[in-house]
C-alpha cells in the first residue's frame, strides 16, 4: 500500500504509532516499526539521557525507520533535540509548541518533521512552518489534546481541504474500519495511541494496561483545560479534580492537586487509585492486550475487509 504517507516515511502501512508519555518506549516503538507501520519513542517522559539509549536500542531492535515524539513544552528540549539530530533519528512528530521553532533545524539534517495540532488554524501555521506532514487529532483522543473538543470525523475533512501536505487523522482510531473512515475523509494515514497502550510492548504498568482494556463507554473525561486538556479514566484522582472544580478553583489550586509525576504514577507504576489515568474514548473498544504487530496485521486486515465490503455497496 503506498500513498503520501508510506512514501515520505519509507514505511510499508500508513500506520503511525503514538508516541505516548510512559507507554512508548523502544521495544514498542520497534515492534510497530518492524511490522511495517512507523513506530515512535515518547521523549515526554523521558530524560535526554534514557532517550538516548531508548534510541540505540531501537536502532539495534530495527533496521526500518522509526521517530521520535518531542513535546515542545518540556525542560531540556534543546538537548533533547541535538541527541535526535546526532543519532541521525529519520523522523521528528513534534507537539505542543511552535512548530517554526526547530523544524528548520532538523529538517537541514534530513529529518523528517510532523506536527501535531488540534484545529485548522494550527494545521495552516504548521504548514507555513514547513513541516512535513500534519496529525490531526480529533478530542476523543487520549492524553493533552485541543480545547476546542472538534471530534475526529469533524476535523478531518476540514483539514484535508486546508492542507496541500500529507496528513494523518488521530483521536478515537483503533480499527483498520476507523482508518478506512478517516481516509476516505481526506487523511493519507493514521496516528494511533490508545490500541498500542494496550500492547504487550508498550512500556506502560500491566496493572493500567488491564484497567485500558477493562474500561467502558463513557469512562473517560477531558478535563484540566486550564492546565492542558487531559482525557482521563474515572479514578479516585478525577472525582477529587471533579470536586476541586465545584468550589471555581484558581489555576494555582488545580496546579496543586494535580501535583509532580501524577501521570507516571497512574501510567507507569500502576497507581489506579491516585495516579493521572490517560487514555482515549477509544479504551471503550478494547478488550485484549495483544503484540503489537497483531495489532498492525487486525488493522490491515480489517481496513482490507472494510474497502472491499464498502465497494460492494
Amino acid at each position: 500500500m503506498q500513498n503520501r504517507i508510506t512514501k515520505l516515511f519509507g514505511i510499508k502501512y500508513p500506520i503511525v504509532q503514538g508516541g505516548m508519555i510512559w507507554n512508548s518506549g523502544w521495544r514498542l516503538a520497534s515492534a510497530v516499526s518492524n511490522a511495517g507501520g512507523l513506530g515512535l519513542i515518547g521523549a515526554g517522559s523521558m530524560y535526554p539521557e534514557i532517550l538516548l539509549e531508548h534510541i540505540k536500542k531501537c536502532k539495534n531492535a530495527t533496521d526500518k525507520p522509526f521517530g521520535v515524539n518531542i513535546p515542545m513544552l518540556y525542560p531540556n528540549i534543546e538537548e533533547i533535540i541535538e541527541i535526535v539530530i546526532k543519532e541521525e533519528v529519520p523522523i521528528v512528530f513534534t507537539s505542543a509548541g511552535n512548530p517554526r521553532t526547530y523544524t528548520a533545524k532538523l529538517q537541514s539534517h534530513g529529518i523528517k518533521v510532523a506536527h501535531v495540532v488540534s484545529s485548522v488554524k494550527f494545521a495552516l501555521k504548521a504548514q507555513e512552518a514547513g513541516v512535513d506532514a500534519i496529525v490531526a487529532e480529533g478530542f476523543e483522543a487520549g492524553g493533552h489534546n485541543g480545547r476546542e473538543e472538534t471530534t475526529t470525523l469533524t476535523l478531518i475533512p476540514m483539514v484535508a481541504k486546508a492542507l496541500d501536505i500529507p496528513l494523518l487523522a488521530a483521536g478515537g482510531i483503533a480499527t483498520g474500519q476507523a482508518m478506512l473512515a478517516t481516509m476516505a475523509l481526506g487523511a493519507d494515514g493514521v496516528q494511533v495511541g490508545s490500541r498500542f497502550v494496550a500492547s504487550e510492548e508498550s512500556s506502560a504498568h500491566d496493572a493500567f494496561k488491564q484497567r485500558v482494556i477493562e474500561a467502558v463507554e463513557g469512562e473517560t473525561i477531558l478535563t484540566l483545560k486550564e492546565l492542558a486538556p487531559v482525557r482521563l479514566i474515572r479514578n479516585k484522582f478525577y472525582e477529587e479534580v471533579e470536586a476541586l472544580y465545584k468550589k471555581g478553583p484558581s489555576i494555582e489550586e488545580l496546579k496543586e492537586l494535580l501535583g509532580r509525576a501524577r501521570a507516571k504514577r497512574g501510567m507507569f507504576e500502576g497507581d489506579l487509585v491516585e495516579g493521572e489515568l490517560e487514555i482515549g474514548q477509544v479504551s471503550g473498544q478494547l478488550d485484549s492486550i495483544l503484540p503489537a504487530g497483531k495489532i498492525v496485521e487486525n488493522m490491515m486486515r480489517e481496513f482490507q475487509e472494510a474497502k472491499e465490503k464498502v465497494a460492494s455497496f
